[in-house]
């Protein structure tokens, strides 16, 4: 695309930033005083709409004859024999276009995750249908509530953030997500499923930066949630054992606000004027991430760095897998005491809990029908309207 000027780029930012429903007050976002998860979903709906656009290309020739085929009518749901399995997805595999597909209906912009990736889905073999799915990523490093929570000063944090995983995304689909299979989900990440994947992919592997090769441990994940305060992590708790915890809040800084139209003239532009932050000569060349092209931008054509601050704060949980997890995190021990975890007991301490009484209390479960799922409309009736 043609590489737009300051003064257009800044006019579009300004105008692409006002039309998703965002306050600029002195160059800066202002949120509604006490905003809710409408308003969250509001402000977000712009770029899911533009992710969704630039996704049709590549899945929505699947939609009729195979993703939809994942997602259970109401009636094939049998809450008591619901029996989840985690399955790795494999690139290049038809779980990776039905894990991009669902990822798609998520309330915000799902990222593809940074460095070191798994994804997972979760079926129910008792019908083959999808409950739900859930991907790991490298984590942040600079993230100040998660860090005093665990307790690490610099060194220990550079030593073993390696044997951190950050679920970017998470949750359940229709018609699972009304009998509280979010939840199911969530346990299923604390799973010796998803540490032996782990171990799997990186036994032996020597790290990118510091050439070491490190035990294969994946001793705790994090996650934050989507619109603010979450109810999915809350209160996971069984048997006196709490799997998730919350540690805070983030700063409510990003750039998926900027992904909805505007970032390619945003990329055009520092590609043309800018030059990248200096980094290690193994993460290669170019610009380091999404939030530096942003940042660079914003400081080049005269508007605030702090725009990249939206304001939604996202509460942050962590996972520990081990008794003891923190201290093998700051450094203190050597091994973490895993936790023994089958997902078919999780599954079990699950549906006792939760479904079971969810289920009898909320039967509209069952009047689900798959065609609600859809994203774009039906290639054999084009008067059939798409997903609202």
């Amino acid at each position: 695309m043609p590489t737009p000027s300051a003064k257009d780029l800044r006019i579009a930012i300004v105008r692409s930033l006002r039309k998703q429903g965002y306050l600029i007050k002195r160059g800066l976002i202002c949120m509604p005083r006490n905003p809710t998860k409408d308003d969250y979903r509001d402000l977000n709906q712009l770029a899911v709409k533009k992710r969704i656009e630039k996704s049709a290309p590549g899945l929505q020739r699947y939609e009729d004859d195979l993703l939809t085929k994942f997602i259970a009518n109401g009636r094939e749901v049998v809450p008591s024999k619901i029996s989840p399995k985690v399955i790795l997805v494999e690139p290049d595999s038809v779980h990776e276009l039905l894990f991009r597909y669902v990822s798609l209906h998520w309330s915000i912009p799902v990222s593809p995750g940074y460095g070191r990736r798994l994804r997972f889905l979760v079926i129910d073999e008792n019908n083959g249908k999808l409950i739900g799915l859930f991907g790991l990523g490298d984590p942040v490093y600079a993230l100040q509530a998660r860090d005093q929570w665990i307790g690490w000063n610099s060194r220990a944090k550079a030593d073993r953030l390696y044997h951190l995983m950050d679920a970017y995304v998470l949750g359940a689909v229709p018609p699972y997500s009304p009998l509280l299979c979010g939840k199911l989900v969530a346990m299923m990440v604390c799973s010796n499923e998803v540490r032996d994947a782990f171990r799997r992919k990186y036994a032996g592997h020597e790290s990118l930066i510091r050439k070491e090769t490190r035990p294969p441990y994946l001793v705790m994940i994090t996650t934050t949630s989507a619109l603010g305060r979450s109810s999915i992590y809350n209160r996971i708790r069984v048997n006196g054992q709490q799997f998730w915890t919350s540690v805070g809040f983030t700063q409510g800084s990003g750039e998926f606000h900027f992904s909805n139209g505007v970032y390619d003239g945003i990329r055009a532009f520092v590609e043309k004027h800018c030059e990248p932050t200096a980094k290690h000569e193994n993460w290669g060349s170019g610009f380091r991430n999404k939030r530096e092209v942003v940042r660079k931008c914003l400081a080049r054509i005269g508007l605030a760095a702090d725009l990249i601050y939206h304001g939604i704060r996202r509460e942050i949980f962590v996972a520990p897998l081990g008794r003891d997890a923190l201290r093998f995190l700051r450094g203190e021990v050597d091994r973490p005491c895993f936790y023994d975890w089958p997902a078919s007991e999780l599954a079990g301490l699950f549906a006792e809990r939760w479904l079971l009484s969810r289920a009898k209390r909320r039967p509209e479960y069952q009047s689900y029908d798959r065609e609600e799922y859809r994203l774009w409309p039906r290639h054999n009736n084009p008067n059939m309207g798409g997903r609202k």
